[in-house]
C-alpha cells in the first residue's frame, strides 16, 4: 500500500467521523443531507459484498467493516434518532436521476459481467455523484456550517488523494483501471468550486456558500 492510498483512506474516515461527531455533538442534523448519506450508505453496502467471499487483509476488511457500520449509523442519526432535525424541505435532489444512469452504465461498461463486478462498478460510479445531493442542498440554503465544509474538505481530498493513487500504481505497478480512474476524475471535479471556496472562504474564517 502506497502513502496515497493509506493517506486517502484516513482522509475518508476523518469526513465520516467529522460528520458523525457533528451530528451526535450538536444534537442534530441540520445542513446534513441524508439522502447523500443514503446514497454512501448504497456505495459501501454495493461494494464490499466481497466480505462474504474473499479475505485480503485485516486493514481491508476493517475498515470496509468501519465504511459501511458509519455509513448506517449516519443515517440512522437523520432519519430515526434525530429526525425532527433533519431540513427535508431543503434536501430535495431528486436521486433517481443519479442511481437509474448509474445502475445502467454499471451494466453496460464494466470489467466483467457478474454479479459482484456490477455490483463494485456500481458502488464506483455512484460515488462519484452521491455528493451531489450535499452540494445541491448547500446551494439551495445558501451556506453551510463550517463543520460540515470541514466533512466536505476531507471527503474530497481522499478522492483526490486515490487518483493520485491510481496514476502511482499505473506508474510503478503498472496496474490501470479505467472505470476507477474516470469516475475519480469526475467525483474530483465536482468538488473542484468547493474546494476553492473553501480555501478562500472557510480557512479564513468566513462562512461558505454556494451559488445558487
Amino acid at each position: 500500500m502506497n502513502v496515497f492510498r493509506l493517506t486517502g483512506d484516513l482522509s475518508h474516515l476523518a469526513a465520516i467521523i467529522i460528520l458523525l461527531l457533528k451530528i451526535w455533538k450538536t444534537r442534530s442534523c441540520a445542513g446534513i443531507s441524508g439522502k447523500s448519506q443514503v446514497l454512501f450508505a448504497l456505495v459501501f453496502t454495493s461494494r464490499y459484498l466481497d466480505l462474504l467471499t474473499s479475505f485480503i487483509s485485516l486493514y481491508n476488511t476493517t475498515m470496509k467493516v468501519i465504511y459501511i457500520g458509519c455509513a448506517y449509523a449516519t443515517v440512522y442519526l437523520i432519519y430515526m434518532k434525530f429526525k425532527a432535525t433533519y431540513d427535508g424541505n431543503h434536501d430535495t435532489f431528486r436521486v433517481e436521476f443519479l442511481v437509474v444512469p448509474v445502475g445502467g452504465l454499471a451494466f453496460l461498461v464494466n470489467h466483467d459481467f457478474s454479479p459482484l463486478e456490477i455490483l463494485w462498478t456500481f458502488s464506483i460510479y455512484l460515488e462519484s455523484v452521491a455528493i451531489l445531493p450535499q452540494l445541491f442542498m448547500i446551494s439551495k440554503t445558501g451556506e453551510a456550517e463550517t463543520i460540515t465544509t470541514h466533512y466536505l474538505f476531507f471527503l474530497g481530498l481522499y478522492r483526490a488523494l486515490y487518483l493520485i493513487n491510481w496514476i502511482w500504481r499505473f506508474y510503478f505497478e503498472g496496474f490501470f483501471d479505467m472505470i476507477a480512474i474516470v469516475a475519480g476524475v469526475v467525483q474530483t471535479i465536482l468538488y473542484c468550486d468547493f474546494f476553492y471556496l473553501y480555501v478562500t472562504k472557510v480557512l479564513k474564517g468566513k462562512k461558505l456558500s454556494l451559488p445558487a
